[in-house]
């Protein structure tokens, strides 16, 4: 009996220490990577890959076969006639800037779920700015309730943010749905609008906001005669540039478990002219490590392994990597120009 028990914990022991090497692998990468494509698995019997600009990283066929695993997703929820929209068409020139979440199971490869990220560069006290648009997201209608969300909502805005060395990064978000209000509400810093007590509208929300429904309507879907309440960040009638079959009932938008957003979307949202709120917000240390310590499985070692990591970069490197680099931006400081001045 007691060979049995050490027998098992050796196994246990040794594969933990497997799934130990395949994180720190992926995190390596995610560092090493001029642009990402990585696979991890993150929930037992699901594998995840990341990949950015497909459109441009990618060969001819296997950018065919991962659009082709997207469609099979979107296929369980929208008509067949809507599969060429957006990223579904397989256009490089719209893939190349998109980054892509897609979930699959670990057995079958079938794929269950993605989320279409989109990079988006806005101006902003008269420079230029990267923002990183949330995107499509879908589920299977089999694979719901499989706490999906913390990989699709979270994970690679979170890489992103660790490569760029954890400097602050804009976010933006488009939506009628009160469970997708709430988690990006929850999940990112400084998110304007949200019905959170802390919520307020500062001059970089209203100039990034400006900037992307001047530049980039086109990234979530919306035509040029929607309309945009600027006091909202509610777009009117934003279903009419391509995304048609994307717009809800308030009863068939799945809601959050915190009431407060359906009320929220509820007040502010028409849904049967079909309005968007346009949610612009920041991941920064303090989102990584709230997202890291409250939406990641505690049985997630990637998540540990990283908050770990936060902690000490947090309090002794953070500040000196910073201070190094003059190639990029941080706060106020500016990077250092070509010519050395």
């Amino acid at each position: 009996m007691a060979d049995a028990g050490s027998k098992r914990s050796w196994r246990h022991l040794r594969d933990a220490a497997g799934r130990l090497r395949s994180h720190a692998s992926f995190w390596l990468k995610a560092f090493a990577q001029p642009a990402i494509d990585l696979s991890l698995r993150t929930h037992p019997g699901h594998v995840t890959r990341i990949v950015e600009s497909p459109g441009v990283s990618l060969q001819q066929d296997e950018l065919d076969h991962l659009v082709a695993q997207l469609r099979m997703v979107a296929s369980q929820t929208l008509p067949a006639d809507e599969l060429t929209y957006g990223i579904f068409s397989g256009e490089r020139e719209r893939l190349s800037r998109a980054i892509v979440t897609l979930i699959s199971e670990e057995g079958s490869g079938r794929p269950i779920a993605f989320n279409a990220l989109s990079m988006m560069q806005v101006e902003l006290d008269g420079a230029p700015v990267d923002v990183t648009h949330l995107g499509l997201v879908m589920v299977d209608p089999d694979a719901r309730g499989q706490g999906l969300s913390w990989v699709l909502y979270g994970l690679t805005t979170l890489v992103l943010f660790l490569r760029d060395g954890m400097r602050p990064r804009w976010i933006s978000n488009v939506t009628q749905v009160p469970s997708v209000v709430g988690m990006v509400s929850e999940t990112f810093s400084d998110v304007y609008p949200s019905p959170r007590p802390e919520s307020r509208q500062s001059f970089a929300h209203l100039q990034l906001a400006r900037g992307i429904m001047r530049q980039h309507r086109g990234v979530f879907g919306v035509g040029p005669d929607a309309g945009f309440d600027e006091s909202r960040f509610v777009i009117t009638d934003a279903y009419t540039g391509g995304s048609d079959a994307l717009k809800k009932t308030f009863d068939e938008a799945p809601k959050h478990r915190d009431p407060q957003y359906a009320e929220f979307c509820a007040r502010e949202l028409n849904y049967e002219r079909g309005d968007d709120v346009l949610q612009i917000g920041r991941i920064d240390l303090a989102a990584a490590r709230a997202y890291l310590f409250e939406q990641v499985p505690h049985r997630s070692l990637p998540g540990l392994f990283v908050a770990s990591l936060f902690l000490g970069l947090q309090r002794l490197v953070l500040p000196v990597v910073h201070w190094l680099d003059d190639s990029k931006s941080f706060g106020t400081l500016r990077p250092r120009q070509g010519n050395g001045r």
